[in-house]
């Protein structure tokens, strides 16, 4: 009986500190994403931002609603939930920094020269 008391007590510790632990599962930006920014210039407030990663670096193409044209980032970067990177649009390099609030949503901002926008972004579903 006395041996089983510590082996017992012992199980409820490792069980508890088991299930006090987080799944460990990190938000992913790759995806198509479809961002609003409704405080920029009309022409600049929706479209969307694709990220890739391949060959361990993350890629980002944007492109704007009503245009074809995709514009590629450059110094991308995900570090402690938190994408970066920046575009040059227009004459004009833009930082964009977006948090990832889950899988399906981040926010964030676009800075530059004459400011910062908000920006908001939800992933686009996959359509099979």
């Amino acid at each position: 009986m006395k041996s089983i008391v510590p082996f017992i007590l012992i199980l409820l510790i490792s069980i508890s500190a088991v299930l006090a632990q987080t799944t460990g599962k990190k938000n992913d930006p790759v995806g198509k994403w479809k961002f609003e920014a409704p405080y920029a210039p009309v022409e600049f407030a929706s479209g969307i931002i694709e990220v890739t990663f391949a060959e361990n670096k993350y890629s980002t193409t944007i492109s704007f609603t009503g245009s074809d044209y995709k514009i590629p980032g450059e110094n991308n970067r995900f570090e402690k939930e938190t994408y970066l990177f920046s575009v040059y649009i227009e004459g004009e390099y833009v930082s964009i920094s977006l948090k990832m609030e889950n899988g399906n949503k981040m926010s964030g901002k676009a800075v530059y020269s004459e400011g910062e926008i908000p920006v908001a972004l939800t992933r686009e579903e996959i359509k099979k």
